[in-house]
């Protein structure tokens, strides 16, 4: 995406993955090298967590070729605050993912070094508390400040950090436009993968059917000195650890706040085993319903078929319209500290997230098997095409609506 798209996902710094990537790599050290500039980076182990095994390095010829490494552009020149690093959890719901459905939580973590930040150089690559954020790490530094006041210590609240902002007269809509922006368009990369994914899973429920998963993202961004935020990674199973009350209080309301949004009941599970077991029959016997139409090759009993087909599909898409309108309600009034980023109000702002999806499909389709491309061919049509359904129902629906019903 970031080469077919270079002007929407220009938000995460220049990555490489070892050994894959590794002769891109020195290619790239070799021109900066031509250039006479000089860059540091950061290295990752490819499984690492909680920030073992991170270094930085400004030496890059002697990098081992074979070994498992993210390799990352260094963003030297960071937002401080107190003249420290830091960087933000920002927690992501995501209830559906046919359709897509996105919420972002308005609370989150601010994570500081503990150390005063300057910028690398190599007398100052190894002082891992000035350079990394990460609470794993800075949290065994005897500098690092617990404080049940919101407003101090080495770790904060996201909720403390805007209004920071708005004493220090930042524009406070650009930075949560900015981070909404940048979850969407990073969420719309995955799309195609994890629709493929869950519906390999759900064989035979029609799309846009009720969705029986859903996930709460971390996502770890860096603020720069223009406060344009950058990408470092995304947690799928993020700390839930409540070490301060700090982290109680944000990591409480996240999954209160997400489980009341998803509105799930004991019932479900039980009504959806049912549906999936009624969903095999109906296979079974359809199969061999044809095979009999199909040796009886009347044209009336094959026409009255297929109008009793196309009335159940009618049926099936009247409910499914009915059900939107009651979940979208229902998410209207229990969001809580939650925000829909995904499908946004603004219609300019919907197309242009619907373009990138369109070319995130194009994207993942390329090349597979035709069987997998009619498949998934540019779901967004069918997407619309319930949505005019619910239009010419009286209700405006800028999307359809599949909240999670099941564990």
């Amino acid at each position: 995406m970031i080469r077919c798209q270079p002007h929407e996902y220009n938000f995460t710094p220049r990555t490489w993955i070892f050994p894959a990537e590794y002769t891109q790599f020195q290619n790239y050290v070799k021109e900066l090298r031509r250039k006479r500039k000089q860059k540091t980076f950061i290295l990752k182990p490819a499984n690492g967590a909680m920030g073992h095994g991170i270094s930085l390095i400004r030496s890059c010829e002697k990098l081992p070729s074979h070994e498992h490494f993210i390799v990352q552009e260094y963003l030297d020149k960071p937002f401080l605050m107190e003249g420290y690093k830091f960087d933000l959890r920002i927690y992501i719901l995501v209830t559906s993912c046919d359709p897509l459905r996105i919420f972002l939580y308005n609370d989150g973590l601010v994570r500081m070094g503990t150390e005063k930040y300057h910028s690398p150089n190599d007398a100052n690559l190894t002082q891992l508390y000035m350079h990394l954020t990460n609470y794993s790490v800075n949290k065994h530094n005897e500098n690092f400040e617990r404080f049940e006041a919101v407003d101090r210590g080495s770790k904060r609240s996201i909720s403390w950090f805007i209004e920071f902002l708005r004493v220090n007269n930042c524009d406070v809509s650009k930075f949560w436009e900015d981070i909404s922006e940048l979850v969407v368009k990073t969420l719309i990369v995955a799309e195609p993968h994890v629709l493929h994914a869950y519906r390999m899973c759900r064989a035979g429920q029609p799309p846009g059917s009720d969705s029986v998963c859903f996930e709460v993202l971390g996502f770890d961004i860096l603020l720069d000195r223009k406060l344009k935020p950058w990408l470092l990674e995304i947690n799928r199973a993020p700390s839930f650890g409540t070490d301060q009350k700090l982290d109680y209080d944000v990591k409480k309301g996240v999954l209160l706040n997400a489980l009341e949004l998803l509105n799930i009941r004991a019932s479900d599970k039980k009504r959806n085993l049912a549906q999936e077991k009624a969903e095999a029959q109906r296979r079974l016997y359809g199969h061999g319903f044809m095979r009999k139409l199909s040796a009886a090759s009347t044209d009336w009993e094959k026409q009255r078929h297929t109008l009793e087909r196309r009335r159940e599909e009618l049926k099936e898409q009247l409910a499914q319209v009915r059900r939107q309108v009651s979940r979208e309600e229902h998410e209207n009034q229990h969001l809580g500290n939650y925000r829909r980023i995904y499908p946004p109000d603004d219609k300019l702002l919907l197309e242009k997230y619907e373009s990138l999806l369109s070319a995130a499909f194009q994207t993942f389709l390329a090349g597979r098997a035709a069987s997998l491309q009619k498949e998934m061919n540019n779901p967004l049509k069918r997407m619309k095409a319930r949505t005019s359904v619910a239009d010419c129902h009286g209700h405006t629906h800028t999307h359809t609506n599949t909240c999670c019903k099941n564990l």
